[in-house]
Order: C-alpha cells, then sequence, then structure tokens
C-alpha cells in the first residue's frame, strides 16, 4: 500500500485516549529502529505486518509475526517488540468493551484479505471518524473480522519455571543449539525424566515439539531478512537444506521460498 493511500493522521503518535472505539497507527521504515522495551496499553492491538517482521516477547511466549498476519495483545498485557528487518505495520488499539469477544490471551492470527482490506481501509481514515456514519459501521465489520481471525502457528510458549526459563531463553537465541536432552537437565540440575516431565507441563509441548518450533519461529525471522535458505538451514543445526525445507513445508504448507510470496 503506497503511503498516499494513508491519511497524515495515522502516522503521528496514536491518541489511546481518544474516547473513539478504534483508533489506529501507520508505521513505515526502510531500516530498523530496534527493539521496544516492555510496555502496556489500556486497549487491545491488533498489529498487521504489510513487510518485514517482528517478534513479540510477553509472559507467555515469543510471537514471531511476518508479513501479511498479525498479532492480537490484550489490553493491559506487557510486550516488548524487536523489529527483525525493515518493517512496514499498521496497528489497530480498540477499547476492550468495544471488542468483548476478542481473546483473553495473546495470539498470532491468519489476516484473511477481507480483513487487511479493512484494516487499509480505516487507514485512510481520518483519527476523528464520524462514528455515527459509514466510518463507525466500517469499525463495526472490521472488529467482527478482527474476533474472527483464525491463529497460526506461530507462538513459542515460555515456561515459568525459574531452572527452565533461562533454559529455554538460551534455546530461543539459538535454536540451532546441538546439546542434547541430558545436557539440558544437566543445566537445570535435575533428571531428564524430571525435565522433560516439567518442560511439558509448563509449556503444554515436548521438548522435541518446543524445539522444533523454536526453530521455526527462527526461520520466519531470518527468512523476512532475506536469508538464503541453505544459510537459515545452517543456522538452525540442519545438516542440509532439504531437510529444513520438509520441515518448514510440513508446518506451513509451502516452501520457504514460497512462503513470502503470499
Amino acid at each position: 500500500m503506497s503511503l498516499s493511500a494513508v491519511h497524515p493522521d495515522m502516522f503521528l503518535s496514536p491518541d489511546i485516549d481518544n474516547g473513539r472505539a478504534v483508533v489506529a497507527h501507520a508505521y513505515d521504515r526502510h531500516r530498523s529502529d530496534g527493539d521496544r522495551p516492555a510496555h502496556k496499553h489500556a486497549r487491545g492491538q491488533l498489529l498487521h505486518i504489510l513487510s518485514g517482521s517482528i517478534s513479540v516477547d510477553m509472559q507467555a511466549g515469543t510471537f514471531v509475526v511476518p508479513r501479511e498476519r498479525a498479532v492480537w495483545i490484550p489490553a493491559g498485557m506487557m510486550h516488548a517488540t524487536r523489529v527483525n528487518s525493515r518493517v512496514a505495520f499498521r496497528s489497530i488499539y480498540v477499547l476492550p468493551e468495544a471488542a468483548p469477544h476478542m481473546p483473553a490471551a495473546p495470539a498470532v492470527v491468519q489476516v484473511s484479505p477481507l480483513l487487511r482490506e479493512l484494516i487499509l481501509a480505516f487507514m485512510a481514515r481520518p483519527r476523528d471518524y464520524d462514528e455515527g456514519g459509514a466510518d463507525g459501521r466500517l469499525v463495526a465489520v472490521l472488529i467482527d473480522q478482527m474476533a474472527a481471525s483464525v491463529s497460526a502457528p506461530m507462538h513459542l510458549p515460555m515456561p515459568d519455571d525459574d531452572r527452565l526459563r533461562p533454559i529455554a531463553e538460551l534455546l530461543c537465541a539459538d535454536p540451532g543449539d546441538r546439546r542434547g536432552i541430558s545436557d539440558l537437565a544437566a543445566m537445570a540440575a535435575v533428571s531428564v525424566r524430571t525435565f522433560e516431565r516439567r518442560f511439558q507441563r509448563e509449556t503444554g509441548l515436548t521438548v522435541r515439539a518446543w524445539r522444533r518450533q523454536a526453530k521455526l519461529l527462527k526461520a520466519l525471522e531470518l527468512l523476512a531478512d532475506h536469508q538464503p535458505v541453505t544459510l537459515v538451514a545452517e543456522t538452525l543445526g540442519y545438516e542440509s537444506p532439504s531437510a529444513f525445507i520438509v520441515l518448514f513445508k510440513d508446518a506451513f504448507g509451502v516452501s520457504p521460498g514460497r512462503y513470502f510470496q503470499g
């Protein structure tokens, strides 16, 4: 979408205290501005990525948001954002009472063509839009479509356990780490069986499934930054690009090369 199709108001800092049901913000950068530290909003936020990639860190885990996806951040939830590449995104901030059917937990959502067009159409409106007219009706449909969005497999749950969390953070930073389960259990000073049981209880995933998901999310970050598939596979610890491609297609239904083609 061209900048001319976005109302100039939308590039200003959003007025979260605005009494309207929805407030929006547009962000376009040709380079990364770095990370934004932990913060929260009085409104729920739907953060839709047009290009590039963003990671959102919350207590519940890390959410990787590539192009044409969005992340839902409930009102009052602490989160920090990491810009993984040159990025353009559109944020929709919604009063909690205006969107009672939105989930109480954060989630990455698949953005349907209709939802995408509604977001972009709203971006062309001024901040002081007429809630009682056509713009108000547009907002109502927009909220309905947000609530109907389907979760996508881009969430990495994090353990709260003091012994497991540092290990999970280490593996998040380097999903290609080749240490086995016995090494990880030794780092936590517990037996392998205890480590596996606690990890699954904390995250809902087996250690193997969790590490697989960590690799997939890291792959999205690297691919969004235009890293070649061969280098991504090597970074993630795969012996061959073909093994990585098989994993990626199994999770997302398309090859890494086609994924970011929409």
